[in-house]
């Protein structure tokens, strides 16, 4: 097309009636022969709505969708430029097989597909069915998801099948259902704007969920007050009521002391507590040492900020508690949570409109994604593996004896232990990034070596697939169709806008395949279509019961919330209703939290702590948004953001480059010295590969119940050191100079 004049009369008069104004500022013309595809953005979890642009099978721009509720037409940067990945030419188009010394080379479908089952046999009858295992994501399809989780017991009958919503949201989910008896936001998002304190805990919501930040203006607009918690001044807290620099695995002091506060001060809701709650007694107890000044030492803030905070929240009508992995990611991530959570009913205000509780999903489905029975402990309907009613259930959907199902295998970070030690020999990964996104970067790499044999299913050829025997070229999320949930619990629709290039296949075809060629063509034969019915069925009566949604419902409606247990039912947005919680006896269960410190504190040898997290234009391990050059223009190389006190003490400087060293690993990047955040802390954010992952740096350590790792601090040291030498300052510099 050529170059559009920038005139607007002019503009008109070539175009006319056909000209569409597309944000964040153009104009494009749009011809008879392109479609516009109503569907979702591919990456964050509150699946923003967008029109998709298709002319000749390929994704060319967007247009806002406007009716769509959630977001009403706007778009992060991350969203509004999600189709630049579509034509990249990294895009796989065929299997790949390493083959030794040559690297990969193309293979056509049968011949892998021959070599992924015969490989697959040969390790279960050698080393046992559970020596075979899976790795899959919560940026799947609930469709997906869901027949992740039924290949992984019926084909393969492996226990060890875990997914990477293991770095996402579990610990909220195991928190709210101890407490709730449910794994879900408890409110649609609409009822931020009704709130009059909100608290956000351990959310850079500007960066990681930029369309949230517009229900919190809404609510500020109204009067709203504002409380921030983090280590970091994010770009929310610039404009918060009350802002808590919390020291990274602090914040039970904060949560525990306003409690205490609001105990002293008759900031409680004693007849709901009386009514709808079990528990409340034992966690006064636990709370009476909570002292402003004794919380504040735990915090590492001052205790009149934690005074401050229970005068906000304490006798407010209305507020609304959100928190994502700030709070989440840590061996006490469970704990963390709760804490928050005891806050929220002890108030009283959950329930009803304008008071509630929402955990921030990250991951394009994580919510849907470990309903879907894709988790090590889990069968679809967000049902218990080791219930054997729960087990019985889904072995009558699955036509399969419950003997049959394998019990509870390894989450993610286990099961790459057990690889590394040789228990496991075979992997297939699916949407999954482990050597970039898991901790302990070194030891992951090690342990993708020992594998006997590999096998990732992905669009591009990731830092991850490039330790794989066989890669196999699957779908982009506009190339297939299905379901996702997202943060709010709404279930809503992808439509497919193209179809997958030559060459590459949608991935339930692929997972199909391998079914019927392991022997299991009549169970493994479905499309997404036709696996929602079946997730239907297996959902029905479950904590998650998707049973009375259909695709056209969820089309019409702009999306249904679950529990919707029969057809015509209007779905549930609002959980606990009526003061009405999930727990058998229909009662919020409090329970007592004591702080503890980290797996890994600061010490002589290691003085400062690093906490890692997201920047806008990047999404999770980068395999997209790494490959969309205006994101790379915005965020090219990670960076290390230090306090000016502790730049100087180090003789530090703005550009210089830093080397960032913990007992794991070391990364080498420009220090970028801010104000915004705390001097005994440093961030990295965790996008990028090799010799600049983040993750070289983290450790393994575990929330012993959630299984979630403690991505959010560790101990490290800082120095000044020269330009790295790296493969990727090499390509840097042909490129006009590292940035």
């Amino acid at each position: 097309m050529a170059k559009l004049p920038t005139d607007i009369p002019e503009l008109v008069k070539q175009f006319g009636p056909t000209l569409h104004t597309v944000p964040p500022g153009g104009w494009v013309h749009t011809d008879k022969d392109e479609k516009l595809v109503k569907t979702h953005c591919c990456f964050c979890g509150q699946q923003c709505g967008i029109q998709l642009r298709v002319r000749e099978n390929k994704v060319v721009g967007f247009e806002p969708w406007e009716d769509f509720p959630f977001n009403r037409g706007k778009l992060c940067p991350k969203g509004v430029k999600r189709y630049m990945q579509d034509e990249h030419p990294d895009r796989l188009k065929s299997p790949l097989e390493r083959v030794e010394g040559e690297g990969f080379k193309p293979i056509g479908w049968d011949a892998a597909m021959d070599r992924v089952v015969s490989e697959i046999r040969r390790i279960q009858q050698k080393y046992g069915n559970d020596a075979f295992a899976l790795l899959t994501g919560a940026s799947l399809t609930n469709e997906k998801a869901y027949l992740m989780g039924k290949f992984a017991r019926v084909a393969l009958k492996t226990a060890n099948i875990d997914y990477n919503g293991r770095l996402c949201m579990v610990s909220a989910g195991a928190a709210s259902k101890k407490v709730f008896g449910i794994d879900r936001s408890a409110n649609p998002w609409s009822d931020i704007t009704k709130a009059q304190v909100i608290l956000v805990a351990g959310a850079n919501i500007a960066e990681c969920a930029p369309i949230t930040t517009d229900y919190l203006w809404q609510a500020r607009e109204k009067g709203a007050k504002l409380i921030i918690l983090d280590p970091r001044m994010t770009p929310i807290a610039r404009n918060a009521d009350l802002f808590i620099p919390v020291r990274s695995g602090g914040d039970i002091g904060v949560f525990n002391g306003m409690l205490h506060i609001m105990i002293e001060r008759g900031w409680l809701d004693r007849e709901f507590i009386a009514q709808h709650t079990t528990g409340f007694e034992a966690v006064m107890e636990t709370v009476k040492k909570y002292t402003p000044e004794y919380s504040a030492k735990i915090a590492g803030v001052p205790p009149e900020m934690i005074v401050k905070a229970a005068e906000l929240w304490g006798p407010a009508p209305t507020s609304f508690l959100l928190h994502a992995r700030g709070i989440e990611h840590h061996s006490k991530g469970v704990e963390n949570c709760i804490a928050a959570i005891n806050l929220v009913v002890a108030s009283g205000r959950i329930g009803r409109e304008g008071c509630g509780y929402a955990m921030i999903t990250g991951q394009g489905n994580g919510q849907g994604a470990r309903e879907q029975g894709q988790k090590c402990d889990q069968l679809p309907g967000s049902r218990d593996i080791s219930n054997p009613e729960h087990r019985k259930y889904i072995a009558g959907v699955w036509g399969v004896p419950e003997e049959s199902i394998p019990q509870k295998g390894l989450s993610a970070i286990p099961l790459v232990e057990a690889i590394h030690d040789g228990r496991i020999k075979g992997l297939i990964s699916i949407c999954f990034n482990p050597a970039v996104s898991l901790p302990d970067g070194n030891y992951v790499r090690e342990a993708l070596g020992k594998l006997e044999f590999y096998v990732n299913i992905d669009f591009f050829l990731s830092e991850t697939a490039r330790y794989a025997d066989i890669v196999l070229a699957g779908s982009l999320m506009e190339e297939d169709e299905g379901t996702t949930t997202n943060t709010e619990g709404r279930v809503i629709r992808h439509r497919q806008a193209v179809t997958p290039p030559e060459g590459a296949r949608q991935d339930w075809a692929i997972i199909n395949e391998i079914a019927s060629r392991l022997g299991y063509a009549d169970k493994f034969h479905s499309a997404p279509r036709e696996i929602f019915e079946e997730l239907r069925i297996a959902s029905k009566g479950g904590v998650s019961d998707y049973s009375g949604m259909t695709w056209d419902a969820i089309e019409r409606d702009y999306g249904m919330f679950w529990p919707c247990p029969e057809p015509g039912h209007p779905g549930t947005p609002r959980l606990y209703e009526g003061g009405k919680f999930g727990h058998p006896d229909g009662k919020a269960h409090f329970l007592p939290i004591e702080w503890r410190p980290s797996a890994e504190m600061p010490d002589e040898e290691y003085p400062i702590i690093l906490t890692t997290g997201r920047v806008v234009s990047h999404f999770l391990s980068g395999t997209q948004t790494r490959r969309i050059g205006s994101l790379m223009e915005q965020y090219p190389q990670p960076r290390c953001e230090i306090h000016p006190r502790l730049a100087e003490k180090f003789g530090i400087a703005e550009g210089d480059f830093v080397k960032v060293e913990s007992r794991r690993g070391e990364v080498v990047v420009r220090a970028q010295v801010v104000k915004t955040i705390r001097p005994d802390t440093v961030f990295v954010p965790y996008h990028w590969p090799l010799d600049r992952s983040a993750n070289n740096l983290t450790i393994r350590a575990i929330d012993p119940v959630s299984n979630i790792p403690e991505f959010k601090i560790c101990a490290v040291r800082v120095s000044k050191t020269d330009a790295p030498t790296d493969a990727i300052a090499q390509l840097e510099m042909e490129a006009g100079g590292i940035r």
